[in-house]
């Protein structure tokens, strides 16, 4: 700055001297705005879709990033998981009304992020252009296959059913199908109260069943216990007579071997009565009784006379 303009701006009142200043720094800002507006960032889990006057340019990464101003913008595209629900009306097999809520789990492929976005303008059109109604879709044409009491018994089937559809129906299209869930099944009032009507029937049947079983088995255990005390009974019985065999036998031997040494002993008596008169009348006189016949018998019948006689033989 000259020295005659400071000296002239000295001159000029203070009001007029900050207008001057402030026109001078004006110029400062709207040199800044454009040059913050060429850069922007991508957040992690993102990536960038680059536009130039509206028409999608090309794909980037997360970080740091330039554009041109006010000719570029940029719009970011999720390529984490993301969850979709849908709540839906189907019937199943028998015709029956039921209400449903299924989810699925589902990832844009980064690589292909790019065509999605040109294809179906963003993850909201895509959701609701091409996603949730084959996500109905195929939840209905799965639960029409099973009555409603195999939905309740064979909920993963059902499950793994919608899942095989959805997948068939949405493999042209760039993104990854992680897992379907029924998140709730709603059946009419009338249908669950049947449901816990024949299961209270099945439980008590079960109960009955159970009960039969344990009369069996109680029956069964006092046949075994009845069985177990015969056959004690009977051992005991087989042992009392096995011992009154042995005890018989042994004295029906004992008094065989006695009778043997009897008739053994009366035998030799007799050899030695047959071999010996003196023996004979030895015998007489261990029997005699010391009284005297009463009857007169005859000559020679004195047993006294005799033993008299045989005093003198010897």
């Amino acid at each position: 700055m000259t020295k005659s303009l400071k000296s002239s701006l000295a001159e000029l009142p203070q009001a007029a001297q900050s207008r001057v200043w402030l026109w001078r720094l004006l110029p400062l800002p709207l040199l800044l705005i454009p040059l913050a507006a060429t850069f922007y960032t991508i957040d992690e889990g993102h990536v960038g879709i680059v536009k130039r006057f509206g028409e999608a340019q090309v794909q980037v990464n997360p970080g740091l990033h330039f554009k041109l101003p006010f000719a570029d913008s940029v719009e970011e595209l999720e390529i984490r998981t993301r969850k979709n629900l849908e709540r839906l009306k189907a019937a199943t097999h028998e015709q029956m009304p039921v209400d449903a809520e299924v989810s699925v789990n589902w990832t844009v492929i980064r690589s292909e992020a790019f065509e999605l976005y040109k294809n179906y303008g963003g993850l909201d059109q895509f959701e609701s252009r091409i996603l949730d109604p084959r996500l109905r879709s195929a939840a209905k044409e799965a639960l029409a296959k099973y009555k409603a009491e195999q939905i309740i018994q064979t909920r993963g089937q059902v499950i793994a059913d919608i899942e095989a559809e959805l997948l068939a129906t949405m493999s042209e299209f760039p993104v990854k199908l992680d897992s379907v869930q029924i998140e709730n099944l709603v059946l009419p009032a009338k249908y669950l109260q049947s449901i816990e009507t024949k299961q209270t029937e099945k439980n008590l049947a079960a109960a009955e069943m159970h009960k039969l079983e344990r009369q069996k088995l109680e029956a069964q255990r006092e046949v075994n216990t009845a069985e177990a005390q015969r056959d004690a009974e009977k051992a005991r019985a087989d042992g009392a007579a096995y011992a009154i065999i042995t005890e018989a036998q042994a004295q029906a031997e004992a008094i065989r071997m006695t009778g043997q040494a009897e008739a053994e002993s009366m035998r030799k008596k007799a050899e030695a009565l047959q071999q010996s008169q003196l023996l004979v009348d030895y015998v007489k006189a261990q029997q005699w009784n010391g009284q005297m016949p009463s009857t007169v018998m005859g000559e020679g019948q004195s047993v006294l006379w005799n033993l008299n006689g045989a005093t003198a033989r010897q």
